[in-house]
Formats: C-alpha cells, sequence, structure tokens
C-alpha cells in the first residue's frame, strides 16, 4: 500500500517525525509546487521544454457535469491532447480535515482519489484553468519530472545525484512506469515481470498501483469492461532505490518498453522505517 499525504512544507515537517516512529516501511519528501483555491492564479513560469507531474486530488463521488469529476478530468486531459491519465482509486485518508474511509458491502462512502498526468510545462499549464473549474475545491500538485522514455522512444537516463535531502534521509531515485494492465511482455503483463525482474536483480522493492479509470495515447479514457476485468485500466509501476542500483533497475525497465510505456525519474529524500521508529538508512 501507499499513503501519501500533501499539505505545505512546515505542516508535513511537523509530522514528520511521528510518521518515521509509527510507519515501518519506506518513507520518502517529495517536493511539489501546492495549488488550491488561494494559489491557482499567478502559475509560475518554466522553461516549455521541461516536463511536469500533475496531480488531482478528489473524493470519488465528486461531480462534474452530472459524471464522476475523475471522468471529466480524464476527458478534459484526452481532448487536450495529453498523452496520459491515471485515475487511482484509494481506500482511506482524510480530505479537507474529513475522514474518507471504504466500508465493506458499500458503494455509497466516498474516498479519495487522485488523477495523475505528465505532459510538458506549456500543456500541463494551458489545462490546469479547465481541471479546477471541473472541482468545487480544487486541490493539485505540480512537479517537475524527467521523462526517460515514451512509446519505445528513449530519451535520457535518470539522473544520479547521491547525497542528503535532509531529515536524515538520503537523495535516491524514483522511477515510475506508466503502462497498461493488459500491456504483455511474452505473454505476461508488464507490471508482473517488471517485479519479478527487479526482485532477482535485488532492487529493495517495487509497487504497481492499479488504475481505475484513465487512458495512453489515442484510446479514449476508459475503465474495466464486463468481460475484461482489469484488462484495459492504467498502471502505475514505482521503483524508489539508490543512485547506484538504479542504472541495473532501468536497464530492466528500458527493455521491458521497447514498445510502450511512459517512464519517469525523479531525485528524491528517502529513508526506510522499521517498526517502533528504527531508521535503517537507505532503501
Amino acid at each position: 500500500m501507499v499513503a501519501v499525504a500533501v499539505d505545505t512544507r512546515a505542516r508535513i515537517e511537523s509530522v514528520l517525525e511521528q510518521t518515521l516512529e509509527m510507519a515501518p516501511g519506506l518513507v520518502t519528501l517529495e517536493h511539489a509546487r501546492l495549488l488550491d483555491d488561494d494559489s491557482l492564479f499567478g502559475l509560475p513560469v518554466s522553461s516549455q521544454e521541461e516536463e511536469t507531474k500533475l496531480t488531482v486530488y478528489l473524493g470519488s463521488r465528486d461531480q462534474a457535469y452530472q459524471i464522476p469529476a475523475y471522468e471529466a478530468i480524464c476527458d478534459l486531459l484526452y481532448r487536450r491532447c495529453i498523452a496520459g491519465a491515471t485515475a487511482l482509486l484509494g481506500v482511506d485518508g482524510t480530505r479537507r480535515g474529513r475522514r474518507q474511509r471504504a466500508r465493506l458491502f458499500s458503494r455509497e462512502v466516498e474516498v479519495p482519489m487522485m488523477v495523475i498526468a505528465v505532459a510538458p510545462w506549456d500543456q500541463t499549464m494551458g489545462v490546469i484553468p479547465g481541471v479546477s473549474r471541473l472541482l468545487r475545491h480544487p486541490l493539485l500538485t505540480l512537479e517537475l519530472v524527467r521523462v526517460c522514455k515514451r512509446d519505445g522512444l528513449f530519451l535520457g537516463v535518470p539522473d544520479r545525484s547521491p547525497g542528503t535531502g535532509g531529515h536524515g534521509m538520503a537523495l535516491c531515485q524514483k522511477l515510475t512506469v506508466y503502462t497498461s494492465a493488459g500491456a504483455l511482455h511474452e505473454g505476461q503483463p508488464i507490471h508482473r515481470t517488471l517485479a519479478r525482474r527487479l526482485r532477482s536483480a535485488g532492487l529493495s522493492g517495487v509497487t504497481t498501483l492499479r488504475g481505475l479509470w484513465g487512458y495512453r495515447g489515442e484510446h479514449a479514457p476508459h475503465g474495466d469492461s464486463a468481460l475484461h476485468l482489469g484488462h484495459h485500466v492504467p498502471a502505475i509501476t514505482i521503483v524508489i532505490d539508490t543512485p547506484e542500483r538504479i542504472p541495473a533497475a532501468f536497464a530492466i525497465i528500458d527493455e521491458l518498453t521497447a514498445e510502450r510505456g511512459l517512464v519517469t525519474s525523479e531525485t528524491i529524500p528517502a529513508i526506510r522505517t522499521t517498526a517502533g521508529g528504527g531508521r535503517k538508512g537507505q532503501p
């Protein structure tokens, strides 16, 4: 599972130590520009050559034009020629101070969601106002990422930036592979093959998040079909490790995304913790 908290730097840092004590696993700090009701105007100006990751935070029962808001957002991104978007459904969390948690045998309870899209800076700037208008209380984050591969085209290797990121954390590399749950390599889903191959290569861990809705390329936004459950939804595979081990991970990812998929890299502070608040250091 992955738990994500979004707020101002001061608030995140105020709960960091408690989080490290109570959350055995891998904890990362990711620097993002927070966009909400009060900061949607006066967006920063940057190079049009930079790539961005836009994340929209909403609830599963939010509506826009009488359809689920996550569907409306994906439709807008698709019409604006954003190359792909993935809607992820949560099971528990809070939004604006209110707890939202899934319950057994109930589809009426609202739970948190995220819609994630990667696109060049100028395209992202062009869609943010439209996305925000679809939500009553918009909450978005904007991060710079390096695109290493897009639909089989090699664009560059991940950054290698050893060092420390503050709070006793080492700077690590995060590789993210955007593909489909039905995308295959030698008859097996790419995300399953990635997990098996990366584990055999000694990487510390890999996590795949299965989307509820979304699209890649020219295919219109969609979700599961009754006949092919889980085959047509987007999937996001995340690998976080040290700069020394990431080249081995990227070589495997490069091989398995020879024809399709989007691969991005980011440099982030990370630390592995143990039960009881112990710190193990690097992943």
